[in-house]
């Protein structure tokens, strides 16, 4: 397969007023890598500044970082990330601060972790932990565990929804201050966002729950508080499991397709499209590019701009992704920790142009 000298992969895009230098983008993941309780918690260290560094230098164009906790129990374990006190924002601050210096955009994905929080890292087990662990009572929109052997989360008041929605208007605020060019609200996965839209982990019977309407209404609500109060000049994602993969009672591609349409009307500028995530022992029909044709669904049917994701690995790959039109950027996960320098590699390959440091220059 030939390309020409200036590949699709390598061209920038623009969202509002923030240019990506390419379409090559660095998925949010998490690292279990953060103190977890004392003054320090939450809070990013060597580890984080080194590994997403080595991301940044490669030559990726936006870094999303791994899903960071609105409050101490929206961690998904005791040692992610954190955005809820000022000490966490200066932390947060030296690694957009070296983004900028590479020309990689700064980005942040803030979430709750719902009913999967308290939980061990995966290396672990991942299994549930008790208070003597550092463990907390999970909350979810229906008492409802996420699967067998983890406990049964509290059900979440009106009155501590609206407490959350403010908690992510909060973390947002701190993401600008932090030094970040985008934020997107992790709605995917099965933690709490995602868990409300869903009629499998969603049984409430007030207006959050029964309908598709009344399932959207907290996400849609987190949505416009946090466009609020994020610059209208900056970009606001929002990432999606486009289908539980359940046969029924399910959230489903059609459902994805219709909620994108509201997410764009209240300011969403780009989906990014994942699966799965929110119901325990599922089949899931994994291959290369396995998730594509959902973010393609959403950019055909909508018009609103999507990023695809999953098991993307190989530079003619993304190019192809690119070029047919099927999504408007890439995102690569467990690639770009094979591989930090993958942009650069993959720029070689198809006569793309990224930024080298000049330290590195010696290796082009």
């Amino acid at each position: 397969m030939e390309f020409a000298v200036s590949s699709s992969l390598f061209q920038p895009y623009a969202l509002r007023a923030v240019t990506v230098p390419n379409r090559l983008w660095m998925a949010p993941m998490c690292q279990y890598s953060a103190e977890a309780f004392g003054p320090n918690a939450g809070v990013a260290n060597d580890w984080h500044f080194a590994h997403y560094a080595a991301r940044a230098t490669g030559g990726t164009g936006l870094i999303l970082l791994e899903a960071t906790a609105v409050s101490p129990e929206g961690r998904i374990s005791p040692y992610d990330l954190g955005i809820w006190n000022d000490t966490q924002v200066t932390a947060l601050r030296r690694i957009t601060d070296f983004f900028r210096t590479q020309g990689t955009v700064p980005g942040i994905q803030i979430g709750h972790s719902g009913r999967k929080g308290s939980t061990a890292q995966p290396w672990k087990g991942g299994g549930p932990l008790g208070a003597e662990e550092h463990g907390w009572q999970p909350l979810g929109p229906s008492p409802l565990p996420f699967q067998e052997g983890h406990p049964v989360p509290a059900e979440l008041t009106t009155a501590q929804i609206q407490e959350i929605t403010g908690q992510f208007a909060a973390a947002a605020r701190r993401a600008l201050a932090a030094g970040f060019e985008v934020v997107e609200v992790h709605g995917a996965h099965g933690y709490l966002v995602g868990e409300f839209l869903s009629p499998h982990s969603n049984r409430r019977t007030d207006q959050y729950g029964g309908s598709f309407e009344n399932r959207t209404r907290f996400a849609l609500e987190v949505v416009d508080a946090v466009r609020e109060v994020w610059p209208e000049d900056k970009p606001l994602f929002f990432r999606i499991s486009a289908t539980d993969w359940l046969e029924d009672n399910g959230w489903t591609a059609d459902d994805t397709v219709r909620f994108a349409a509201l997410l764009q009307e209240h300011g969403v500028d780009l989906l990014d499209v994942s699966t799965g995530g929110n119901a325990s022992g599922v089949r899931i029909p994994v291959g290369p590019g396995y998730q594509v044709p959902f973010a393609t669904r959403v950019k055909e049917e909508t018009g609103l701009p999507v990023a695809a994701v999953g098991l993307i690995t190989e530079p003619e790959q993304a190019e192809k992704i690119l070029a047919n039109g099927e999504a408007d950027a890439v995102l690569l996960g467990r690639e770009l920790l094979r591989d930090p320098s993958f942009a650069r590699h993959a720029a070689r390959e198809l006569g793309g142009d990224v930024h080298v440091p000049d330290q590195y220059h010696r290796s082009v």
